[in-house]
């Protein structure tokens, strides 16, 4: 397939923003397109272990992104 090449500067940075979002969002619908690395792979299964474990949920964002503020 060729690899067309695709002029985005008659966008504005939003629609640009919006087509990158669009886009990231059409590989939803296809998860397996997007196979995770071993490293990924291990790192949750460490976090789900760490849970089942404790069963801390975290915190809330807010809460830590008021308290980085």
């Amino acid at each position: 397939m060729p690899n067309p090449i695709f002029d985005f500067s008659d966008l504005t940075p939003e629609e640009r923003i919006q087509l990158a979002e669009d886009l990231w969002d059409s590989l939803a619908g296809a998860p397996e397109s997007l196979p995770l690395t071993d490293a990924q792979a291990e790192e949750l299964d460490r976090r789900v272990e760490a849970y089942e474990r404790d069963r801390d949920p975290g915190r809330p964002w807010k809460g830590v992104l008021r308290q980085a503020s």
